[in-house]
């Protein structure tokens, strides 16, 4: 028999993951830029269309991180020694949120500069 879906059940996990997050150091950091930087953005004359798009660059940061901070909890639990696949995943879950990072940058560049 399939389960149901209950909804505040897997709001709850979203919760549980999104405190977790705010335990990591590298979440935290990033968040002491963004929260200013969205704070700043309201005061900027772009259109909302610029707005929505510096948001969601901003939060893509968020996300990459998230995901990037999965995949550390997950080859932490696979292994405790090193090995080469662990670093090689840790590795490229980290640039990913660099990537994301340097992709916020360009847009919030684009987007200032045009204005």
């Amino acid at each position: 028999m399939k389960k149901k879906y209950n909804l505040f059940k897997n709001a709850s996990y979203a919760l549980q993951g999104v405190l977790t997050l705010l335990k990591e150091k590298a979440f935290l950091l990033e968040i002491f830029f963004i929260i200013p930087l969205l704070f700043w953005l309201c005061f900027l004359n772009l259109t909302i269309v610029q707005k929505s798009v510096m948001i969601m660059s901003l939060f893509t940061v968020l996300i990459a991180e998230a995901l990037n901070t999965a995949v550390e909890y997950t080859v932490d639990l696979v292994t405790d020694e090193w090995h080469e696949f662990a670093k090689k995943a840790k590795d490229t879950a980290s640039a990913a949120v660099f990537f994301s990072i340097v992709q916020a940058a360009v847009v919030w560049g684009i987007n200032l500069f045009l204005s």
